[in-house]
């Protein structure tokens, strides 16, 4: 395993170099959404303390983490009437991580709809705007 790449997307996000979509924030977690999402509400919960993944996060931060994933997870639920949701966390490039930051997925899932690839094609950022202040209103 490869070490903390502290120049990694998430770490430009958490130092205001590359704009992202707030959901949640507090002292230690940023939760935003996803700009290429696999369903309506993707949104990304990240700590802002750095590790490469799960592998390597100090346990702490981690279980401070879960508790903020599952706010958010909550929210996201609520405000996208979604029938269940998949929380997804990856950990190195043969599972499929992407970005070396530990984050977590929150997709929203609905009966009789499959998700879309992770496929590169941004998604229209008025939609993820609009998006991000109905799961604000849900917190």
């Amino acid at each position: 395993m490869s070490a903390y790449d502290p120049d990694n997307i998430f770490a430009k996000i958490l130092k205001g170099e590359v704009p992202s979509i707030k959901v949640f924030e507090d002292e230690t977690t940023l939760a935003f959404m996803d700009v290429m999402p696999q369903s309506k509400g993707h949104t990304l919960v990240i700590p802002k303390t750095g590790s490469r993944n799960l592998l390597d996060a100090d346990p702490e931060i981690l279980a401070d983490l879960v508790k903020k994933t599952q706010i958010v997870a909550k929210a996201v639920a609520t405000a996208m009437e979604a029938d269940g949701l998949r929380i997804i966390q990856f950990n190195e490039p043969a599972a499929g991580q992407t970005v070396f930051h530990l984050h977590f997925h929150v997709i929203p899932v609905y009966e009789g709809v499959s998700l879309r690839p992770h496929s590169g094609d941004m998604a229209d950022t008025g939609e993820l705007t609009a998006l991000a202040e109905m799961i604000r209103a849900a917190l």
